[in-house]
């Protein structure tokens, strides 16, 4: 694929998820003020309304935001990871090695220290993953502000990174995160996926029986006791994708793609933000920084990330199995590794996993919005260090 077709492709991902990271950052600041203001009571009852769709399918807005509107953003994420795997970032062995093996350090190291601290705590222990997560939106936003002062490979880097990421998170939910199975439903989600993968195999381009199948899928695994938005993943596994060059959008899979990454960015992101990021401030001290579960999060994000991400990758390149991107050095290497300490929408997805809805809400927002706002700050100013104008 034509080089300058792939940057120009790039360059429009990046800038859509830097500004949608700007419009999360509104929506959350949007939260916290209602959360700590007289409206506090008229918020948390927005949330909790009760929606009656159809017999026995009730969602409070809460509820449908993390489990209908998010299992739509799953599903954008594997439709961007098989692209990326098949005709990206991750192509190759070459060109997945690094992030591979820095997203690989950058998931392990979190988990284990904040395991470290909470293990005297079996209460907190399910919250091990909270950590491990990225959030793409606000990491690029952050190098977005550097712009011309730190090389395009470096943006590449991170975006490959956390896309992997975005794969162990789906991994770590679907393993560890599972209820009790009900087996006649997951049977039957088997049925659904199967009939996906038939549309795929005779090559169907349009998406009318691709969504009936979907929507069927989602509600037969939303009652199987797996969590529903792995729906929305195995869905985006089988659109299909033509072998063709990033102008040509024929393809079902990159037609949704630039038809719902708006609306993710804009819209079901923000919408989620809102939704989880409502902190209140009452019973939150400095102590509480130091209480076990929000101590844990903010050491996974804002220690675990930089250690897991910069060691994996030193070591890997001193054992001459990948080489730097062209023009990135280690300095830009570790600020991105600070910077991938922003875990914000992923982490607190995992957490409401972790927790659900009860007194630990309070404690785990704290911990998330601590470590990755130390994390964004301390690696924006790395790599603003004796910065200067690079040309792409």
């Amino acid at each position: 694929m034509p080089r300058k077709i792939m940057r120009k492709f790039l360059h429009k991902f990046i800038k859509l998820e830097a500004s949608g990271g700007l419009v999360l950052g509104f929506s959350a600041l949007l939260a916290l003020i209602l959360a700590n203001s007289h409206w506090q009571t008229s918020y948390q009852a927005f949330l909790s309304y009760t929606l009656n769709i159809g017999p026995n399918i009730h969602f409070s807005f809460l509820h449908l935001i993390n489990d209908g509107l998010m299992t739509i953003f799953f599903f954008l994420v594997s439709l961007e990871i098989k692209r990326e795997l098949i005709q990206g970032e991750l192509n190759t062995l070459t060109k997945a090695l690094l992030p591979t093996i820095a997203a690989i350090g950058g998931m392990l190291v979190p988990a284990l220290l904040y395991l470290g601290i909470n293990h005297p705590y079996p209460q907190f222990t399910p919250g091990w993953a909270i950590p491990m997560a990225t959030d793409i939106a606000f990491s690029l936003g952050v190098l977005s502000l550097l712009d011309k002062h730190i090389p395009v490979t470096l943006k590449i880097f991170l975006m490959a990174l956390a896309i992997i990421d975005d794969l162990g998170a789906i991994i770590v939910i679907a393993t560890f995160y599972t209820q009790q199975i009900d087996w006649l439903y997951l049977f039957s989600a088997l049925l659904a996926f199967l009939g996906l993968i038939s549309l795929n195999y005779y090559h169907i381009q349009r998406f009318l029986p691709y969504g009936v199948l979907g929507i069927a899928l989602w509600l037969f695994i939303l009652n199987s006791g797996i969590h529903a938005t792995i729906a929305g993943v195995l869905f985006g596994f089988t659109i299909p994708l033509k072998k063709s060059s990033y102008h040509n959008f024929n393809s079902l899979l990159h037609h949704l793609i630039h038809l719902l990454h708006p609306w993710m960015a804009y819209g079901v992101l923000p919408l989620f933000a809102f939704a989880n990021a409502g902190l209140s401030f009452s019973n939150i001290n400095l102590a509480s920084l130091f209480h076990p579960l929000p101590l844990g999060i903010i050491a996974g994000l804002f220690l675990g990330k930089q250690l897991g991400i910069l060691g994996a990758s030193w070591l890997a390149v001193k054992a001459k199995l990948v080489k730097l991107p062209h023009s990135v050095n280690w300095r830009h290497i570790y600020g991105t590794s600070l910077i991938c300490g922003i875990g914000f929408t992923m982490s607190l997805f995992i957490a409401n996993l972790a927790f659900g809805d009860n007194k630990l809400t309070s404690l785990v927002r704290l911990g998330v919005f601590a470590g990755s706002i130390l994390s964004g700050i301390a690696g924006y100013w790395v790599l603003a260090l004796h910065r200067q104008k690079i040309t792409n």
